[in-house]
């Protein structure tokens, strides 16, 4: 299915809706990019003066901070960490996690990152969070409501179907680079907006935004879930994991499950939800914690 009409983003009522949030924030689209994440994380580390500085995840911190009188480039201000929300259109070499690729087309995904400079009390859960802001801006979490957008540990949303069975409906994918004495994290997302035709195969299977909102395309996406975004990484910031784990819980597509995973030592086992840091606790003979690695629904 195809829609050559033109995206209309709206930029301008975007960023006073955020800048409040982010003081000093600036948006900006583009039609085309190889990764929203790749490219704030190049700014950064220019901004940084190290050019080639070490790009980790929440998970693997790289603590060591830039030399205060490394030369930056001409033009660029010494540790310049002003916000920044980056938007492409067309994303033709996207990152997951794990190295995969996610490739987008103009008004079939939401594609884009949002960088900024985070201090948290512990970074540990954080695409955690992130996940919860966004499946409760694209469906509010109502009491005694039964909620189709759940989350799969530890960065996806999926789409639930009434048989209960899922589908991969969008992605998380948080890096992180030092400049000079503070940490740039970089959030980048990816949201299925509508149906297309797929390119590779998704034993995941596929889900988009107009399965539960029909007739939204990706720039109403965008002002759906942007300012939650905002909001719950300033409260991430400020207290961590904690007021994102009673959400996260509802949402919570392995809990009580019997899954697969890569962990080393604990090829299965039963899922028994997150702990205070965001890790995985699985029930394998004794209790395990995973804070890493890849795991999958094993069938009934």
């Amino acid at each position: 299915m195809s829609d050559s009409r033109p995206l209309h983003w709206g930029a301008d009522a975007l960023w006073q809706a955020l800048d409040p949030l982010l003081p000093g924030l600036s948006i900006e689209v583009m039609a085309s990019a190889d990764s929203t994440n790749t490219r704030l994380l190049e700014r950064a580390r220019l901004s940084s003066g190290r050019r080639h500085g070490p790009v980790t995840t929440p998970g693997q911190l790289d603590a060591t901070p830039a030399p205060r009188d490394t030369p930056t480039p001409h033009g660029r201000r010494n540790d310049d960490t002003r916000p920044c929300l980056l938007v492409a259109e067309t994303q033709t070499s996207g990152r997951g996690r794990q190295g995969r690729v996610w490739v987008s087309s103009a008004g079939a995904s939401l594609t884009f990152s949002l960088g900024l400079p985070l201090h948290p009390p512990a970074w540990a859960g954080l695409s955690l969070a992130v996940g919860v802001a966004l499946a409760d801006a694209l469906e509010p979490a109502l009491d005694d409501t039964p909620l189709r957008i759940g989350l799969k540990w530890p960065n996806d949303l999926w789409l639930m179907d009434s048989s209960s069975r899922g589908r991969k409906l969008g992605g998380v994918l948080i890096e992180t680079v030092a400049v000079g004495d503070r940490r740039m994290a970089v959030i980048g997302v990816g949201l299925n907006v509508r149906p297309q035709p797929l390119t590779q195969d998704l034993s995941s299977g596929f889900a988009c935004l107009q399965e539960l909102w029909p007739g939204i395309d990706a720039p109403q996406a965008l002002q759906r879930v942007a300012a939650p975004l905002a909001r719950a990484l300033k409260t991430f910031e400020r207290e961590g994991l904690a007021p994102f784990a009673a959400g996260y819980r509802r949402r919570d597509l392995l809990l009580g499950q019997h899954i697969s995973t890569t962990q080393v030592g604990v090829p299965e086992g039963i899922a028994e939800g997150i702990d205070e840091q965001g890790a995985l606790r699985v029930r394998a003979g004794e209790l395990h914690a995973l804070v890493s690695g890849e795991v999958s629904v094993r069938p009934a």
